[in-house]
């Protein structure tokens, strides 16, 4: 029995765990879950699932969950904030499930490493602001990281088996969004509604409008490179909008592996909770006749700036990527909030980061700190320039 630590129990991968702990009720155990402020999501998942601990956002949100839950509230042990979520992090468990959204999860995840927890990662924001770091902090404590992102997940099972000196790219694949064949212009003028209806896959907000401005893959090249300790040259994108092959990896005799599948995350989360075993899950049978073709693209990144700022980042500095990540979860949110069009996404992006980059080319991260200041500090730049109208 696999006993699991859920960070990000009501979000959409946790939910998905979650389904997956349901049907193999005798492989695993969801012994401790965070959530955010959705009381009745999380109260539904505590009388299913018996967690001994369960984390909200704020105080309010716990006495919510404690009224919800009456005469069982005594069962479970309830946390409140960043503390609650370093308790789940640390809490007893064979593998915690790194899934939530945003900066949010980097503080956790880095608790739940020196704790010694084995980590399935799909809060790729850990990776994209202190890569250099949690890598350091894992090789310390002898922690293994497993890709839960279809991609990564996707070179995780290409290269089993493998010599990591025998590669020699890897190729993320993208399905391009919903904005794939739209001319810049009608992009420009793209609501909220048309950027969160994603063609293939079923995701939270933040992530689907990152899928639309292609963000979203630039962070995974980021997350790749740190993962699989490669150099930015060694990462490639391609458009791929069946997403049904999910990443490739090319080897020095030119050999290409992929791993193909329908679009469902069920499947990375079950290779990550199940490695190195396989399990038996109940989903449709992928049939490449009927799917009939696959096609490939090259990305634009001229419709797309913000999969180029990705490297851009990585190769600025260390503390350059969480600086993007933390301009692009502040833009992202004024666009939903209907504050900025959906092109000043990419630019205050690209403001913000080559503002830092002017300062702090070379960087390289030494601690906590350093990327709470850096994520800190672009947070402040992004509002402060959309407030403005992104004057210079």
């Amino acid at each position: 029995m696999k006993e699991l630590a859920i960070l990000g129990s009501t979000g959409s991968v946790g939910e998905q765990t979650l389904a997956i702990v349901e049907a193999f009720p005798d492989r695993f155990r969801a012994v401790a879950l965070a959530a955010g402020r959705n009381v009745e999501k999380l109260a539904g998942q505590v009388e299913r699932f018996r967690p001994e601990l369960v984390s909200v956002a704020e105080p309010g949100s716990a006495d919510a969950l404690r009224t919800r839950l009456g005469a069982a509230a005594a069962d479970v042990r309830i946390e409140v904030g960043s503390a609650g979520l370093e308790a789940v992090a640390t809490h007893s468990a064979d593998l915690v499930v790194a899934a939530l959204v945003g900066a949010v999860g980097l503080e956790p995840t880095l608790a739940a490493i020196r704790a010694g927890r084995p980590i399935a990662l799909a809060n790729k924001e850990v990776m994209v602001m202190a890569g250099a770091l949690v890598n350091r902090e894992a090789e310390v404590y002898g922690v293994d990281i497993i890709p839960v992102d279809s991609e990564h997940s996707a070179i995780f099972q290409a290269l089993a088996g493998q010599r990591g000196g025998d590669v020699a790219r890897l190729i993320l694949t993208c399905s391009g969004g919903p904005f794939r064949d739209w001319p810049a212009d009608r992009i420009a003028s793209a609501t909220v509604e048309e950027a969160l209806n994603h063609p293939n896959w079923d995701m939270g907000a933040k992530i689907t409008i990152d899928s639309a401005s292609l963000m979203n893959k630039g962070l995974e090249v980021i997350e790749a490179r740190w993962l699989f300790d490669v150099s930015p040259d060694q990462v490639d994108v391609v458009v791929h909008p069946q997403s049904i092959v999910h990443s490739l990896v090319e080897y020095c005799d030119t050999s290409v592996l992929a791993q193909l599948g329908l679009p469902d995350m069920r499947v990375p989360i079950a290779v990550a909770l199940a490695h190195p075993e396989r399990l038996d899950v109940d989903l449709p049978r992928m049939d490449l006749a009927a799917i009939g073709r696959l096609d490939f693209e090259a990305p634009d990144v001229k419709r797309f700036p913000c999969l180029a700022l990705a490297y851009e980042a990585l190769r600025g500095s260390e503390a350059a990527p969480a600086v993007l990540n933390a301009a692009n979860e502040v833009s992202v949110a004024a666009f939903l909030e209907g504050r900025i069009p959906f092109p000043l996404i990419a630019e205050t992006n690209a403001r913000v980061l080559r503002q830092h980059l002017d300062a702090d080319a070379g960087a390289v991260v030494k601690d906590l700190a350093q990327v709470r200041r850096a994520d800190a500090w672009a947070r402040t730049q992004a509002r402060e320039r959309i407030a403005g109208g992104l004057a210079a």
